[in-house]
């Protein structure tokens, strides 16, 4: 084994700090060909005092607080906590310095494809995710000073016969999380094309089911995901190639990096660092490391190798017989005290804003969507083939893209009438992608409806609009019910897609509330939770709209005489 993995607990919570007793040594078993830090050219001499910094010219999209970019799913660094609040090492470490600096934080939860380009953008101020700085990076924001230093860790399953990273070789499927400096490090580095994961709970849980041969991990969160017991070990450890650990900011905000490396340096001076990284990432510091600027001083940290030693030392935990797959997956899925902790946050949280998300944008729509299906069969070119140009553009591009264009792109000019919430811009682009779709299912709707009908409506006198408005729409809109149902499925489940644009805890729908609990324990009982709240949302709807269209089709059932027929038979008698 390389570094430790904490003590075994029925449901840990993996985003409360595991404190100095879960303390690892300097990895013995780093890579042979790996070295310490290179050159570091872009750490700072000194830093701006404290008193001297301007905090009204920090350029902050809210005067006064920091909005912070953040993660949720990767404890013990950056995570949502059992009360519901973003924490974690790195998140802890900027209140601490805002509180040095007197500002208020808040923190957004995102995801980290889009964080970057948000930070770039100054949807957020800052960007908190362990971000380990890169040359590509640095090409699109700014960077504080280090903070942390990274290891890579490679964790395979127990029994693999990768033994190494020198061991790695084409063919292998080898997980890395998307936009990580790990799945740089495995394409550039290794020569390697990875197996590409949105997140560390899902490689992981592929790694354990033997879906992929090895993870190539931050050992914060490869020492922290992988208990006792579980089918997995981490092998071998190298350093990050790719410099230290910092914060992202705006490339031309240098006033807020200047601010954000003052605090850093006064809070190292003071103690705070030195506490927080006991408490939360108490690990052996590599030889020539320090965080903050070249002048901060050296923290002073408890010895953690002599605590590792001592903790090595103590009575071994006794081996627990290898589970069987069937034993895995029921532990995975099927753990009940789980499914009893997430009901409450889904119900109060996930499920209003997933309902918010899903009716707004339906709305939308709706109405946008009549409004291109009668616009594209119309006989007017400047009418038609605008609509048409719509629809092929918004079918066409992928939903995440048009939301993160959207959410990039439009949010920064209507910041003023949105306060920056990030909430409306969602809805609205939830809405234009399913008024594409549903324009199209109108339209094939409308089409269907015999010519005769409105042949016969313009005969009694109506105009052609009141013949559409009256006939012909009302025909045609009963007889894609069922297509309008599965469009508003799949719109429900596409709500979980505005988490891209940045949502504050409470803003989280449905599969965030899951996701963020399956972050804190490991375990992914919490996702399915989730989908059974999708499910109960969902089966009900789709019974409804077969009873409305099979109710349509057959017509009202008599349950009186018709007038017409009681008054032709009087006149008979």
């Amino acid at each position: 084994m390389g570094v430790a993995a904490p003590p075994a607990a029925a449901n840990v919570d993996q985003c409360a700090p595991p404190g100095v007793q879960s303390a690892s040594a300097l990895p013995t078993n780093l890579a042979a060909a790996a070295a310490g830090p290179g050159e570091d050219k872009y750490t700072t001499p000194t830093v701006t005092p404290l008193p001297a910094v301007d905090v009204n010219a920090l350029g902050l999209s809210t005067p006064g607080t920091l909005t912070v970019g953040t993660l949720s799913d990767a404890p013990p660094s950056i995570c949502i906590d059992s009360a519901g609040q973003f924490t974690g090492f790195d998140n802890e470490l900027l209140r601490a310095i805002a509180e040095k600096l007197g500002l208020q934080v808040n923190f957004v939860g995102t995801e980290f494809s889009g964080l970057l380009a948000q930070t770039a953008s100054r949807r957020f101020d800052v960007g908190s995710s362990s971000i380990t700085t890169t040359e590509a990076r640095r090409r699109t924001v700014g960077f504080t000073n280090g903070y942390d230093f990274g290891y890579f860790s490679l964790v395979v399953p127990t029994g693999s016969a990768i033994t190494g990273f020198d061991k790695l070789a084409a063919g292998q499927r080898i997980g890395v999380v998307q936009g990580t400096v790990q799945e740089s490090y495995v394409i550039d580095t290794l020569g390697i094309e990875p197996v590409k994961f949105p997140d560390y709970n899902t490689v992981y849980a592929s790694l354990k089911t033997r879906q992929i041969d090895a993870w190539v991990a931050p050992s914060q969160q490869a020492s922290g995901t992988v208990q006792t017991g579980d089918p997995a070990e981490i092998i071998e450890n190298t350093f990050s190639l790719d410099n230290f650990v910092a914060w992202a900011v705006a490339k031309d905000n240098q006033p807020l990096i200047d601010a954000l490396n003052s605090g850093l340096d006064a809070i190292i001076a003071d103690g705070t660092w030195a506490r927080l990284y006991t408490d939360w990432v108490p690990r052996a510091l590599p030889p020539g490391w320090k965080p903050g600027s070249k002048a901060a001083p050296m923290p002073q940290l408890p010895d953690f190798d002599a605590i590792a030693a001592q903790n090595q030392g103590a009575a071994p935990a006794e081996p627990s017989a290898p589970k069987s797959t069937l034993s895995q997956l029921a532990d995975a899925f099927g753990n009940w005290d789980l499914y009893k902790q997430a009901i409450p946050d889904l119900f109060k949280t996930g499920l209003p804003n997933t309902l918010i998300l899903t009716v707004s944008a339906a709305v939308i729509g709706l109405v946008l969507g009549m409004a291109l299906a009668v616009a594209g069969i119309s006989r007017a070119w400047w009418l038609r083939w605008p609509a048409r140009v719509y629809t092929d553009i918004f079918r066409g591009l992928p939903e995440v893209v048009i939301i993160l264009l959207i959410g990039l792109g439009v949010g920064p000019v209507v910041g003023g009438l949105t306060g920056n919430n990030p909430y409306p811009l969602g809805i609205a682009a939830l809405g234009l992608m399913a008024a594409a779709y549903i324009g199209e299912i109108f339209r094939s709707g409308i089409q269907s409806v015999e010519a005769g009908q409105m042949e016969a409506s313009r005969a009694l006198g109506f105009s052609y609009t009141s013949s559409m408005r009256l006939v012909v729409i009302p025909q045609g809109v009963r007889r894609v019910l069922p297509a309008l149902m599965n469009q508003f499925i799949s719109l429900l489940k596409a709500s979980s897609l505005v988490y891209f644009l940045g949502l504050v805890a409470n803003q989280r729908e449905l599969f965030q509330v899951g996701r963020d609990l399956n972050a804190q324990t490991g375990n992914l009982s919490p996702l399915v939770a989730a989908g059974l709240f999708y499910l109960v949302l969902t089966v009900p709807l789709t019974h409804l709209v077969n009873y409305i269209d099979a109710r349509l089709r057959r017509g009202r059932q008599q349950t009186e005489q018709d007038p017409l027929e009681l008054s032709t038979s009087q006149e008979m008698i």
